[in-house]
């Protein structure tokens, strides 16, 4: 509550209401939902990923890693878009030239080929990803 000293006797109270820290509040929920609502946004097609024990991504500052997908019927995403074997290593090239790291994270089925894991790591290396991973998740 405040208190109002005016040049007369007498002491009016004034109730106002400081918005700063509703507006502090508000932010702190805004950024909260944007980051949320970014991680929730992610689609592509439906893969089981192998588990492991470690199971870690570390994400980098700089940069978002391509994520190429694999599905258990060998179909396969670059970033979302659909490639196939034979233009694989353009479309990484063309998704690895919009990005600051050249990090690419393979996201495929528990099911796949390890050839066909190997002949993406190389198309990935062909087009000039510096670094490889492979996601998985954790092992319950």
């Amino acid at each position: 509550m405040a208190v109002r000293i005016t040049d007369s006797d007498e002491e009016s109270i004034v109730a106002e209401i400081n918005i700063t820290p509703l507006t502090d509040i508000f932010l702190v929920l805004l950024i909260i939902f944007m980051i949320s609502s970014s991680a929730m946004l992610e689609g592509g097609l439906n893969v089981k990923l192998p588990s492991a024990k470690a199971s870690s991504l570390a994400q980098n500052a700089a940069g978002n890693p391509i994520y190429i997908t694999i599905s258990k019927e060998g179909q396969i995403l670059v970033d979302k878009e659909a490639a196939d074997e034979s233009n694989l290593a353009a479309t990484i090239k063309t998704a690895l030239a919009n990005t600051s790291e050249k990090v690419v994270v393979i996201r495929g089925d528990e099911s796949i080929f390890l050839g066909k894991a190997v002949k993406i790591m190389d198309a990935a290396r062909d087009a000039g990803a510096e670094k490889i991973a492979i996601a998985t998740q954790p092992s319950k």
